[in-house]
């Protein structure tokens, strides 16, 4: 078994991220979620457990798998609910307000869901930046790989590396302006990742939320 790493990015904003997800579950529509309301949260919190345990145990192979388990599921729940959102405007059984507050739900899920995505996959994922101490190399190109040295020391950023905000900043401009902005995409999985991302927050911003004012 190895050591327990001596330094810790911490993972409590990316784990909030999906407990978030699981409760913006709760504002769908029974017809629009698999089972219970309250199933996707239960399921994040009992994964979630073995995961964290793994951490703190420095056994990087069985966290990191557990990890793609535990964001995957949540990754399916919310197509499969967008699905069924969709599949649900023909028949105008649901009323315009919860078409709009499951748009809303969505459409913030679809942000965390993806930035937990850029932010286990980037690099290698959190445990080998970590290793890796300063981040220079990457699927995205942050402004703080652009500075020079001196520039880096004159901000204390010689040893930056991005954290899960960074990518939820991300996320959040892919979402909203459909670029990503400040940081551009260098990797080809990224870019899927991100025009998929796009796909679905344009789905439920101008489609979606449109049928549930009664625009279209």
């Amino acid at each position: 078994m190895k050591d327990a790493p001596k330094h810790l990015e911490p993972r409590w904003p990316a784990m909030l991220a999906l407990f978030a997800v699981g409760g913006l579950r709760l504002a769908l529509p029974e017809s629009l979620s698999v089972g219970p309301a309250w199933l996707l949260i239960v399921l994040v919190a009992v994964l979630m457990i073995p995961t964290v345990w793994a951490r703190y145990r420095g056994m990087d192979s069985i966290n990191r798998i557990l990890g793609y388990v535990l964001t995957s599921i949540v990754t399916l729940d919310m197509v499969w609910s967008l699905y069924l959102l969709i599949a649900a405007l023909p028949s105008h059984k649901e009323a315009p307000p919860d078409l709009l507050r499951s748009a809303a739900a969505l459409w913030l899920a679809n942000i965390l869901v993806f930035a937990s995505w850029y932010w286990r996959l980037d690099a290698g994922g959190p445990r080998a930046r970590e290793l890796r101490g300063v981040h220079t190399d990457g699927a995205f190109l942050f402004p703080q790989m652009t500075l020079n040295q001196q520039a880096k020391r004159e901000m204390g950023e010689q040893c930056w590396s991005p954290g899960f905000v960074d990518y939820l900043f991300l996320a959040f401009n892919t979402s909203t302006a459909f670029s990503p902005t400040d940081s551009p995409v260098l990797s080809r999985w990224a870019k899927l990742l991100m025009m998929v991302q796009a796909l679905i927050s344009f789905a439920t911003v101008a489609l979606l939320a449109a049928r549930a004012v009664n625009i279209l």
